[in-house]
């Protein structure tokens, strides 16, 4: 998919899934979803730094949605292309070669969030 359509649908399946957990969760989902959002607040560490963190680690973690969700939120950030291969690079670094499959779909998104601008 082109035109920004495939991260759409990501968008709108990560919302409504999130919708149907938090309907039944319990306490301890609930606190947990708030902790993941305040994780991410500004601090002493700007937004766009954790969203860099948590690219990152999602990418060593081999973990598509959670690089693509941090994909989103880096170019809400701000992030420009070169930052982003810098961050790509220390986790093919840290992950090793069991990571490019990850930077090659990371990248198609990247592409695909620029096209929509």
């Amino acid at each position: 998919m082109t035109d920004g359509k495939r991260v759409d649908e990501f968008r709108k399946e990560r919302e409504a899934l999130n919708d149907i957990v938090l309907k039944n969760a319990d306490l301890v989902m609930k606190r947990f979803w708030n902790l993941d959002t305040q994780a991410y607040a500004p601090g002493a560490l700007p937004r766009k730094t954790k969203e860099l963190l948590g690219l990152v680690a999602s990418l060593v973690l081999r973990c598509d949605d959670c690089v693509t969700y941090h994909l989103i939120q880096c170019k809400a950030e701000g992030l420009s292309t070169e930052e982003l291969t810098e961050a790509l690079g220390v986790g093919l670094i840290v992950g090793g070669s069991i990571t490019i499959p990850h930077i090659r779909r990371a990248f198609k998104t990247w592409e695909e969030l620029k096209g929509a601008d």
